[in-house]
């Protein structure tokens, strides 16, 4: 990358997007970023957070649509990005089961847009947002980029597995860089409300019961956004390249001949719901009131990442606490709803 990026990062108004725009502005880039605004959710949240970064003079907002084919191969044309973050994406795995066309527009169509607007207009890399939920069914703990991942449990997950094969294909046929990051149950201030820790602490401070799922017995390598903006951003400065010693008769699906690169970014420290939950309780300071449930489709009992090959790559390993991601999550709430000490 150049001194000075022109980096266009999609669904900018997001939970993730917000927080990369943010750190690539704090250190002098040029930021111009779509979002569609949709209402999946509070669309006053995202509103606030583009309000954040509005106040920063290279930044530049546009409300496009990534499945909207003329309007991104035109923005394409007339802003000439010198890299691309993908972020924006039609999110839940849940949510899939009730809007499938939802999650095939935004995250397969869109994505070929976005990966046109790349390869018609030379761009130095893309990074785009895969998901720990392409590991379906394995359960192989940790997850490692070099296991099989052909066996999706919820459409969200395979629309994201997808996006890994177009990509490893415009790679190959095209030479663009690309580089997919699975994140691993991204939490943390600013996040999603449709999201377990919002949904929990917004039902604990009302004394509503909380749904626990698959009766307790959920393990998830929950990981802070810090972590999460800072491995994007590392990787997103260091452009994949073929991998030199591939072996096309053993292939190796984290790599490739072409300039394509796979990375889990996860905590490594994989905790169990009801800790995450105590979590919670004590920094809110109120015991939840639980309902436990079974498992629901598309879940999967457990997560866990393997980030040896993330820290090979950018020297870099997700380490936040977390307790101490949790508490940093309850102070943003409680100013963000303006509730004062609870």
């Amino acid at each position: 990358m150049t001194k000075q990026t022109k980096w266009l990062i999609t669904g900018a108004a997001g939970f993730i997007g917000m927080h990369v725009c943010l750190r690539l502005l704090t250190r002098g880039d040029i930021v111009i970023g779509i979002d569609n605004l949709n209402d999946y959710y509070d669309v006053n949240l995202k509103y606030a957070r583009l309000a954040r970064l509005q106040t920063h003079e290279a930044f530049y907002f546009n409300n496009i649509d990534v499945s909207d084919n003329d309007s991104i191969r035109i923005f394409f044309e007339q802003v000439k990005p010198s890299a691309v973050i993908h972020l924006a994406a039609q999110a839940g795995v849940r949510y899939s089961l009730h809007n499938p066309q939802a999650y095939i527009n935004s995250n397969i169509v869109g994505f070929t847009n976005i990966l046109e607007g790349c390869r018609n207009n030379s761009i130095e890399h893309l990074v785009y947002a895969s998901s720990s939920s392409v590991y379906g069914s394995n359960t192989n703990l940790p997850f490692s980029e070099h296991h099989n991942v052909d066996h999706p449990v919820s459409l969200y997950a395979a629309t994201k597995k997808s996006n890994e094969l177009l990509a490893h294909t415009y790679s190959h046929i095209f030479n663009l860089p690309t580089t997919g990051l699975r994140f691993f149950t991204v939490y943390g201030p600013w996040g999603r409300p449709d999201m377990a820790l919002f949904i929990f602490t917004r039902s604990i401070l009302a004394g509503v019961p909380i749904e626990v799922f698959n009766s307790g017995n959920m393990m998830r390598d929950f990981t802070f956004i810090d972590d999460i903006v800072e491995g994007i951003i590392r990787v997103a400065d260091k452009p994949a390249t073929a991998n030199s010693i591939f072996d096309s008769f053993k292939p190796d699906p984290a790599t490739s001949d072409a300039p394509y690169r796979l990375f889990n970014i996860g905590n490594n420290k994989p905790t169990p719901l009801i800790d995450y939950i105590g979590a919670l309780e004590n920094e809110l300071g109120v015991k939840a009131i639980k309902k436990y449930m079974p498992i629901q489709p598309g879940d999967v009992p457990a997560t866990a990442a393997n980030t040896d090959e993330l820290e090979a790559w950018v020297g870099f390993k997700p380490n936040t606490s977390v307790k101490e991601g949790v508490a940093q999550f309850v102070k943003w709430y409680r100013t963000y709803y303006k509730l004062g000490d609870l």
